[in-house]
Protein backbone atom coordinates (compact mmCIF):
# COMPACT_ATOMS: atom_id res chain seq x y z
CA UNK A 1 0.00 0.00 0.00
CA UNK A 2 1.65 3.52 -1.12
CA UNK A 3 1.52 6.31 0.60
CA UNK A 4 -1.20 8.01 -1.58
CA UNK A 5 -3.61 5.30 -0.42
CA UNK A 6 -2.80 5.50 3.29
CA UNK A 7 -3.41 8.95 3.34
CA UNK A 8 -6.69 8.58 1.66
CA UNK A 9 -8.23 5.78 3.89
CA UNK A 10 -6.95 8.46 7.16
CA UNK A 11 -8.89 10.88 5.39
CA UNK A 12 -12.24 8.35 4.75
CA UNK A 13 -11.43 6.98 8.42
CA UNK A 14 -11.90 10.90 9.68
CA UNK A 15 -15.12 11.57 7.91
CA UNK A 16 -16.90 8.44 8.87
CA UNK A 17 -16.14 9.10 12.64
CA UNK A 18 -16.79 12.62 12.37
CA UNK A 19 -20.25 11.49 11.21
CA UNK A 20 -20.87 8.86 13.67
CA UNK A 21 -20.27 11.53 16.29
CA UNK A 22 -22.56 14.20 14.99
CA UNK A 23 -25.17 10.97 14.27
CA UNK A 24 -24.71 10.46 17.91
CA UNK A 25 -24.64 13.61 19.18
CA UNK A 26 -28.41 14.11 17.29
CA UNK A 27 -30.07 11.07 18.22
CA UNK A 28 -28.69 11.43 21.75
CA UNK A 29 -29.93 15.02 22.12
CA UNK A 30 -33.47 14.51 20.56
CA UNK A 31 -34.11 11.20 22.95
CA UNK A 32 -33.55 12.06 26.11
CA UNK A 33 -35.54 14.16 28.29
CA UNK A 34 -34.65 16.34 30.79
CA UNK A 35 -36.76 16.17 34.21
CA UNK A 36 -38.56 19.50 35.12
CA UNK A 37 -40.90 20.33 38.29
CA UNK A 38 -43.71 21.47 37.59
CA UNK A 39 -42.95 24.75 39.26
CA UNK A 40 -40.43 24.90 36.76
CA UNK A 41 -42.67 25.37 34.11
CA UNK A 42 -44.25 29.09 34.86
CA UNK A 43 -40.74 30.07 33.69
CA UNK A 44 -41.62 29.42 29.73
CA UNK A 45 -38.00 28.37 29.24
CA UNK A 46 -38.91 25.03 28.34
CA UNK A 47 -40.92 25.52 25.02
CA UNK A 48 -40.58 23.05 22.76
CA UNK A 49 -38.35 21.13 24.41
CA UNK A 50 -38.70 17.30 24.99
CA UNK A 51 -39.07 17.22 28.93
CA UNK A 52 -40.30 14.59 31.55
CA UNK A 53 -42.64 15.90 33.84
CA UNK A 54 -43.65 13.50 37.36
CA UNK A 55 -46.97 13.94 39.95
CA UNK A 56 -50.17 12.51 40.80
CA UNK A 57 -53.22 12.90 39.22
CA UNK A 58 -55.57 15.24 40.54
CA UNK A 59 -58.75 13.21 41.80
CA UNK A 60 -61.49 13.06 39.33
CA UNK A 61 -59.60 15.51 36.39
CA UNK A 62 -59.20 12.76 33.64
CA UNK A 63 -61.73 12.61 30.96
CA UNK A 64 -61.23 10.48 27.47
CA UNK A 65 -62.90 12.03 24.19
CA UNK A 66 -61.82 10.96 20.80
CA UNK A 67 -59.13 8.65 22.00
CA UNK A 68 -57.19 11.60 23.44
CA UNK A 69 -56.69 11.20 27.29
CA UNK A 70 -56.41 14.88 29.68
CA UNK A 71 -56.00 14.81 33.05
CA UNK A 72 -53.90 16.98 35.65
CA UNK A 73 -51.26 16.12 37.73
CA UNK A 74 -49.54 18.19 40.82
CA UNK A 75 -46.68 17.97 42.86
CA UNK A 76 -46.96 15.66 46.30
CA UNK A 77 -43.87 17.30 47.27
CA UNK A 78 -44.58 20.77 46.36
CA UNK A 79 -47.13 22.75 45.78
CA UNK A 80 -50.45 20.98 45.65
CA UNK A 81 -52.35 23.53 44.06
CA UNK A 82 -50.24 24.35 40.95
CA UNK A 83 -51.52 21.69 38.91
CA UNK A 84 -50.52 21.18 34.90
CA UNK A 85 -52.72 19.39 32.73
CA UNK A 86 -51.59 16.99 30.37
CA UNK A 87 -53.16 15.26 26.90
CA UNK A 88 -51.94 11.76 25.71
CA UNK A 89 -53.07 9.79 23.03
CA UNK A 90 -52.28 6.14 23.48
CA UNK A 91 -53.28 2.79 25.53
CA UNK A 92 -53.64 3.46 29.25
CA UNK A 93 -52.29 0.82 31.66
CA UNK A 94 -54.86 -0.41 34.35
CA UNK A 95 -53.05 1.39 37.36
CA UNK A 96 -54.10 5.02 36.01
CA UNK A 97 -56.43 6.24 38.54
CA UNK A 98 -56.87 9.13 40.90
CA UNK A 99 -53.95 10.03 42.66
CA UNK A 100 -51.51 7.54 40.95
CA UNK A 101 -48.27 8.82 40.06
CA UNK A 102 -47.60 9.70 36.26
CA UNK A 103 -44.29 9.91 34.53
CA UNK A 104 -44.92 12.07 31.61
CA UNK A 105 -42.70 12.57 28.59
CA UNK A 106 -43.30 15.19 25.57
CA UNK A 107 -43.20 18.66 24.67
CA UNK A 108 -45.21 21.63 26.48
CA UNK A 109 -47.45 23.72 24.07
CA UNK A 110 -48.49 27.34 23.87
CA UNK A 111 -51.42 26.79 25.32
CA UNK A 112 -49.29 25.26 28.44
CA UNK A 113 -51.32 21.79 28.16
CA UNK A 114 -48.01 19.32 27.62
CA UNK A 115 -48.42 16.91 25.02
CA UNK A 116 -47.29 13.53 26.82
CA UNK A 117 -46.01 10.61 24.22
CA UNK A 118 -44.72 8.40 26.99
CA UNK A 119 -46.67 7.50 30.12
CA UNK A 120 -45.60 5.70 33.00
CA UNK A 121 -47.78 5.14 36.06
CA UNK A 122 -46.71 3.60 39.76
CA UNK A 123 -48.63 2.65 42.32
CA UNK A 124 -46.89 1.82 45.57
CA UNK A 125 -47.87 -2.05 46.73
CA UNK A 126 -50.90 -2.19 49.42
CA UNK A 127 -51.62 -5.40 51.22
CA UNK A 128 -54.45 -5.83 53.36
CA UNK A 129 -55.80 -8.96 55.89
CA UNK A 130 -58.51 -11.02 54.65
CA UNK A 131 -59.11 -12.68 57.98
CA UNK A 132 -62.28 -10.41 58.73
CA UNK A 133 -63.31 -10.08 54.77
CA UNK A 134 -66.76 -11.60 53.22
CA UNK A 135 -66.29 -14.08 50.58
CA UNK A 136 -68.00 -13.26 47.04
CA UNK A 137 -70.86 -15.85 48.04
CA UNK A 138 -71.34 -14.49 51.26
CA UNK A 139 -71.63 -11.02 50.20
CA UNK A 140 -74.07 -12.24 47.45
CA UNK A 141 -76.05 -14.29 50.09
CA UNK A 142 -77.07 -11.10 51.96
CA UNK A 143 -79.20 -9.73 49.37
CA UNK A 144 -80.28 -6.45 49.34
CA UNK A 145 -80.12 -6.35 53.21
CA UNK A 146 -76.34 -5.64 52.79
CA UNK A 147 -76.57 -3.00 50.25
CA UNK A 148 -75.07 0.58 51.25
CA UNK A 149 -72.93 -1.37 53.89
CA UNK A 150 -69.05 -0.72 54.35
CA UNK A 151 -67.87 -4.00 54.35
CA UNK A 152 -64.31 -5.96 53.37
CA UNK A 153 -64.97 -8.95 50.38
CA UNK A 154 -62.31 -11.06 49.03
CA UNK A 155 -61.75 -12.49 45.70
CA UNK A 156 -59.39 -13.04 42.76
CA UNK A 157 -59.08 -10.74 39.77
CA UNK A 158 -61.11 -12.68 36.49
CA UNK A 159 -58.97 -13.10 33.56
CA UNK A 160 -59.01 -9.64 31.06
CA UNK A 161 -61.26 -7.75 33.28
CA UNK A 162 -58.92 -5.66 34.21
CA UNK A 163 -59.01 -1.91 32.69
CA UNK A 164 -57.87 1.77 33.15
CA UNK A 165 -59.97 4.15 35.50
CA UNK A 166 -62.85 6.46 34.00
CA UNK A 167 -64.17 3.50 31.90
CA UNK A 168 -67.07 1.54 33.86
CA UNK A 169 -65.87 -1.33 35.55
CA UNK A 170 -62.45 -1.73 36.75
CA UNK A 171 -62.33 -5.26 36.51
CA UNK A 172 -64.42 -8.19 38.08
CA UNK A 173 -63.61 -9.92 41.35
CA UNK A 174 -64.59 -14.12 41.15
CA UNK A 175 -64.53 -16.27 44.13
CA UNK A 176 -61.85 -18.36 45.49
CA UNK A 177 -63.42 -21.33 45.65
CA UNK A 178 -66.53 -20.76 43.40
CA UNK A 179 -64.94 -19.14 40.48
CA UNK A 180 -68.57 -18.76 38.85
CA UNK A 181 -69.77 -16.43 41.67
CA UNK A 182 -68.48 -13.43 39.99
CA UNK A 183 -68.61 -9.30 41.33
CA UNK A 184 -68.23 -6.66 39.24
CA UNK A 185 -65.85 -3.87 40.65
CA UNK A 186 -66.54 -0.12 40.36
CA UNK A 187 -63.08 1.62 41.43
CA UNK A 188 -61.51 5.15 40.42
CA UNK A 189 -58.09 4.95 42.23
CA UNK A 190 -54.60 3.79 41.64
CA UNK A 191 -54.04 0.06 41.14
CA UNK A 192 -50.51 -1.59 42.06
CA UNK A 193 -48.59 -2.05 39.42
CA UNK A 194 -48.63 -5.66 40.86
CA UNK A 195 -52.30 -6.44 40.46
CA UNK A 196 -52.59 -8.64 36.98
CA UNK A 197 -54.87 -11.45 36.07
CA UNK A 198 -55.51 -13.69 38.67
CA UNK A 199 -54.18 -11.76 41.92
CA UNK A 200 -56.07 -12.19 44.92
CA UNK A 201 -57.54 -9.21 46.51
CA UNK A 202 -59.10 -7.58 49.39
CA UNK A 203 -61.95 -4.83 48.73
CA UNK A 204 -63.01 -1.86 51.34
CA UNK A 205 -66.28 -0.49 50.03
CA UNK A 206 -70.18 -1.04 49.12
CA UNK A 207 -72.40 -3.63 47.15
CA UNK A 208 -75.12 -0.51 44.99
CA UNK A 209 -78.65 -2.05 43.87
CA UNK A 210 -76.96 -2.87 40.64
CA UNK A 211 -75.46 -5.66 42.20
CA UNK A 212 -71.87 -4.27 41.35
CA UNK A 213 -69.16 -3.49 44.01
CA UNK A 214 -68.09 0.50 44.99
CA UNK A 215 -64.52 -0.09 46.37
CA UNK A 216 -63.28 2.72 48.02
CA UNK A 217 -59.78 0.66 48.72
CA UNK A 218 -58.36 -2.11 46.60
CA UNK A 219 -55.37 -3.80 48.27
CA UNK A 220 -53.49 -7.26 47.27
CA UNK A 221 -53.97 -9.77 49.98
CA UNK A 222 -51.52 -10.21 52.17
Amino acid sequence: MNTKTKRRMVVVTGVIIMVLVVVLAVVGGSGSAKPVAISDLTTGNYADQKIQVSGNVVENSYKTEDNTLTFDIYDANGDAAQHLQVRYEGGVSATFGNDVTAICTGKLGQDGVLNCTELVTKCPSKYENATSALTIDQLLGYGGDIVGTTVKVAGVVKDGTLTAAGGGDRFALVDAENPGSELAVLFDGALSEEIADGSALVLTGSLDEQGRFSATDVALEG
